[in-house]
């Protein structure tokens, strides 16, 4: 990956449990220094600067004071999401958001106008289409491997939070579930490599009303459900594409694929888009097997070990936008997919086939290996 040559000062405002995602990430990225991390619960912070030699801590107004922080990663929980990111702005900030941009389309209208009124960037998670996966199966799209794509199909399954994650409310309540928990990923990388969608059609319901967490570390012994665990949508994409998606923390078992795009010479076979790497492989219809694909771009990591946890892609994107580059993961493109997920349950909830009014530019590619 191409490195910038001037050195960008970062704070990392939230020190919960992927912190440390974000702290190993950016350390690969030699032109990025975390110089901060603040928390509402300043002893968390502390530990977390100690963990990673990060040489100031405290609370957030803290960061938002330092002048010598040019960009803040937000990794607060996404009810707060809104609230935080319009005060870096507001304070001079670069902001790199986690997924999504806001808890809802309306917050979410008011951070793109307060990054408008600041003049600073804003970019968002998730950051994973931008990894060798996703960027070589955009490849192949655009040179035609597979012809004209038809298709695609997403199907996302429970992360299983309850058993490994000390804290797993925030996946079941407001901004969460499995459509904005983990279907930002999904539809990244499916905007990606076949451009903006322009209507939804959605079934949503709740499965097991109360969770019961068994994660060695919890702090809590059960969750009450406030959001639908499980949903199936139709995308229609403005290219004329449809897509179909399965979007669950109810299923913990499946053979399902993750994802396939369906074109009119052949197939693509994609890895868990919440990895950044994997093997994508092609089968044309005269092919008597499938083909695995040379990546078109370097290996964030090396796929299978925790590596493929890390973070920090998307901030790497920023901050060379910062010096003339593209901005892929950017706010509009974040919104986009933001008001695609919201939909879902819009459709659910009025019976209706939801025109999207927004729209994207599908991200320029990255081929450099």
């Amino acid at each position: 990956m191409a490195q910038h040559t001037a050195r960008h000062r970062i704070g990392i405002l939230g020190a919960g449990n992927i912190f440390g995602r974000y702290a190993e990430g950016l350390r690969t990225f030699p032109e990025l220094d975390v110089i901060r991390v603040a928390d509402v619960d300043t002893a968390r912070a502390e530990r977390a600067a100690s963990a990673y030699a990060i040489p100031a801590w405290g609370g957030p107004d803290e960061l938002l004071a330092d002048d010598a922080v040019e960009i803040v990663i937000n990794i607060t929980p996404p009810a707060f999401h809104a609230k935080t990111v319009i005060a870096a702005l507001e304070a001079g900030k670069h902001v790199y958001v986690e997924k999504p941009l806001a808890a809802t389309v309306e917050e979410a209208r008011e951070v793109l106008a307060a990054a408008e009124r600041s003049g600073k960037l804003l970019g968002s998670a998730p950051d994973t289409f931008l990894g060798s996966a996703v960027q070589t199966a955009r490849h192949a799209i655009d040179t035609g491997l597979i012809g004209e794509p038809v298709g695609a199909t997403a199907f996302v399954r429970s992360s299983r939070s309850e058993t490994w994650h000390p804290d797993p409310r925030a996946f079941y309540g407001p901004g969460g579930g499995p459509v904005l928990d983990m279907g930002p990923y999904y539809l990244a990388a499916l905007v990606n490599c076949l451009g903006p969608v322009r209507q939804v059609s959605a079934a949503t319901r709740i499965g097991a009303r109360t969770r019961k967490v068994t994660s060695p570390e919890r702090v809590v012994d059960e969750i009450t459900v406030e959001v639908p665990t499980h949903a199936s949508a139709v995308l229609t994409f403005a290219s004329g594409a449809i897509g179909t998606t399965l979007m669950s923390f109810d299923v913990w078992d499946t053979e399902l694929p993750r994802m396939e795009i369906y074109g009119t010479e052949g197939t693509l076979s994609l890895p868990n888009p919440n990895g950044f790497d994997g093997d994508v492989r092609v089968k044309r219809h005269h092919d008597d097997d499938w083909e695995v694909l040379a990546p078109v771009t370097a290996l964030f990591g090396a796929v299978n070990t925790p590596e493929q946890h890390r973070r920090g892609l998307g901030v790497h994107d920023l901050a060379g936008a910062l010096h003339g580059g593209p901005h892929r993961a950017d706010a509009r493109f974040a919104f986009h997919t933001l008001e695609v997920l919201t939909a879902f349950e819009t459709a659910q909830r009025e019976n209706l086939v939801v025109a999207i009014d927004s729209s994207c530019e599908r991200p320029q590619p990255r081929t450099a290996r």
